[in-house]
């Protein structure tokens, strides 16, 4: 869906004095009722991450991960079922599930008198039953169940939003009669970078050619557009700009793309 400039600075603006919450999240609603919920969805999701990136190193000092860790023992000895991690997260404005993670990674580290792989920081913020101490289990559990921008939880609903639109995208080409490489094919073919699909005869919409499709099935703010410009775009569009030199060259493609690339 198309939003003016004007309309998602209204939006950010507004996000910028909430909480990261379930609750701001339903006052967002109530404030922009003509905008969709996915789309305020992920409007709120980038602006939060954009928050936690610009404060991110003060919480992971050496001083800041003691005072935590501290704070997390002396919440539980007074009160094990209170929600110490999750409020400790919410005070300090900064992400529950990665709240959760500095204090999961300071525990293991004492227990273990190591420091702890991320592999399997990972696995147990994915399976909190495996953490060997139950109120650390339950604390970490609160924090990446009621965490609406990071976490594992996050991490799947992202992952099944994206293979959706997948789908449908693949499902509108094929309802168009449209012929395509899906992104898997381009793998096994050996592509480093791969779109979603690539058309096999480009099509015109709105005036502009297409030769390649790709789904972020997410907002897409200036930050965004210009990291996926960075990262993936101008990738796209130099390999094309290649293969059509080859072809101008008349070299047959499989041998030049190796030679080449």
């Amino acid at each position: 869906m198309k939003l003016s400039k004007a309309q998602y600075d209204e939006i950010a603006q507004f996000l910028g004095h909430v909480q990261p919450t379930r609750q701001s999240l339903r006052k967002l609603k109530e404030k922009f009722p003509s905008q969709s919920q996915s789309t305020l969805l992920s409007i709120f999701s980038q602006e939060y991450q954009k928050q936690i990136k610009r404060t991110h190193a003060k919480h992971h000092t050496a001083e800041a991960v003691e005072t935590y860790y501290q704070r997390y023992l002396n919440g539980v000895m007074k009160n094990a079922a209170a929600p110490v991690l999750l409020e400790l997260a919410n005070e300090v404005d900064f992400a529950p599930s990665l709240m959760a993670r500095i204090v999961l990674e300071r525990f293991l580290q004492e227990r273990e008198q190591a420091i702890p792989s991320k592999t399997l920081i990972n696995s147990m913020l994915r399976d909190p039953s495996q953490i060997p101490d139950g109120v650390l289990a339950n604390q970490v559990y609160q924090c990446t169940v009621n965490d609406c921008c990071y976490g594992p939880l996050v991490d799947c609903i992202k992952h099944a939003i994206g293979h959706e639109h997948e789908v449908l995208l693949r499902e509108m080409l094929l309802e168009k009669n449209l012929s395509f490489i899906a992104e898997d094919q381009l793998r096994a073919k050996g592509y480093d970078k791969t779109p979603d699909f690539i058309l096999e005869v480009p099509v015109a919409v709105e005036g502009h050619i297409i030769h390649w499709i790709e789904s972020k099935a997410s907002f897409g703010d200036e930050s965004s557009h210009q990291a996926y410009l960075q990262d993936q775009f101008w990738s796209y569009w130099n390999r094309c700009l290649l293969l059509a030199f080859i072809e101008f060259l008349g070299v047959q493609y499989e041998e030049a793309f190796i030679t080449y690339c």
